[in-house]
């Protein structure tokens, strides 16, 4: 099949985490099918690099979008009436890709989106003048022959907006190794140190500040305790500020950046995965560090109730230290006798890459077989 993916979504030199997922999708359905993918890039991420390129062997067409400007969306729409002359099937991802359509034609081939947005889910974090226009924008969810969404959590809201119209769950690709590797041995191991991870962007919804919080909790109950950070983002000088006022600097090291094939050594690495988060539509590290072999403590709030057993983790209702330092020490001592291949197996390969590219097939005969539907013009 021919596959042309629009998305706003997609990583490049200049910010090579932003839509990492996104990606992991586009070469997974590459393997058995021929994409291509326009990206739609916010000004502030282009780079000045030519237009045309590749991702890991597939093809980019890069189109600068400011969402914002009716002369970019206007472009933005005849670059996907261009491109999808070509195509089987349009496949857009994430909700900004669906602004050139506003008051434009639908693409004129089987049209599924896919939705990664948390302001779909939840509009309280949201600007108010966005939050103002979300009960026109989400009107956008209407037109595609069908809509899917990374978990239950996410297709709620848009399986109520769309009523009859085709929807399902499609879930991210979560990195599962044939073999998980194996947990290290903390009665038998020297190195006393319980070593945490964490894997995530460093802003407010990861809220890597509680984290650190947390980790001076656990010192202060005689823990030797260290969090590896895999990440950055707009937090990070605050979270090592935070880190060196409570005199933990020594427990924290932030990575930065890493390339996603890389952060499987930092998972292996550790006794246990900490991130608590304020709210997920999927939550793609907490089901790799599952996948891994790793038990975890995170947030409550989101997709991740749908797949973290009690046996191999724990959820926490509130953004408070203690609580969570609670968490991390009863899961610890709860799953000492577990092995990382009884950890993984509470998921086993739900998220593998090809679960999701049959997800996805399915999808794509059905948008192309069904008739003409409602909100389709």
């Amino acid at each position: 099949m021919k596959i042309l993916v629009v998305t706003t979504w997609f990583p490049g030199a200049h910010d090579p985490a932003t839509g990492a997922f996104v990606a992991k999708d586009v070469l997974a359905l590459a393997a058995e099918n021929d994409v291509r993918v326009l990206h739609l890039v916010a000004p502030r991420l282009h780079d000045g690099g030519p237009e045309r390129t590749e991702h890991g062997g597939v093809p980019v067409r890069r189109l600068v979008m400011h969402p914002g400007r009716p002369a970019h969306l206007a472009r933005a729409h005849a670059a996907v009436a261009a491109e999808s002359g070509w195509a089987d099937v349009v496949h857009t991802m994430a909700f900004s890709t669906l602004l050139p359509f506003l008051g434009r034609a639908r693409p004129d081939r089987p049209w599924l989106h896919t939705e990664h947005w948390q302001g779909v889910t939840s509009r309280r974090h949201l600007a108010l003048p966005l939050r103002l226009a979300m009960p026109v924008l989400e009107r956008l969810l209407l037109r595609p022959d069908v809509v899917t969404a990374v978990s239950e959590y996410a297709t709620a809201p848009i399986r109520a907006l769309r009523g009859s119209r085709p929807t399902a769950v499609v879930p991210c690709i979560a990195a599962t190794p044939a073999v998980p590797p194996a947990r290290r041995d903390r009665d038998g191991d020297r190195d006393a140190t319980l070593r945490l991870v964490a894997v995530g962007f460093l802003n407010p919804m990861k809220d890597p500040c509680v984290a650190v919080r947390t980790v001076a909790e656990l010192a202060a109950r005689g823990v030797d305790v260290h969090l590896t950070w895999v990440g950055d983002g707009p937090l990070r000088a605050e979270t090592e500020a935070l880190a060196r006022e409570l005199d933990v600097h020594e427990r924290l090291t932030i990575t930065g950046s890493v390339a996603p094939a890389d952060v499987g050594a930092h998972l292996a690495a550790a006794d246990l995965f900490f991130l608590p988060t304020r709210r997920e539509t999927f939550g793609v590290a907490i089901a790799e560090a599952i996948a891994h072999g790793r038990p975890v403590v995170v947030g409550a709030t989101g997709a991740q109730r749908e797949y973290v057993a009690p046996r191999v983790g724990a959820l926490v209702e509130v953004q408070d230290p203690a609580a969570y330092a609670d968490a991390i020490l009863r899961v610890d001592a709860d799953t000492r006798d577990l092995t990382a291949a009884d950890v993984a197996g509470s998921i086993g390969g739900a998220f593998a890459a090809e679960r999701v590219v049959a997800g996805y097939e399915r999808a794509y005969r059905e948008a192309v077989a069904g008739p003409s539907r409602p909100g389709r013009s």
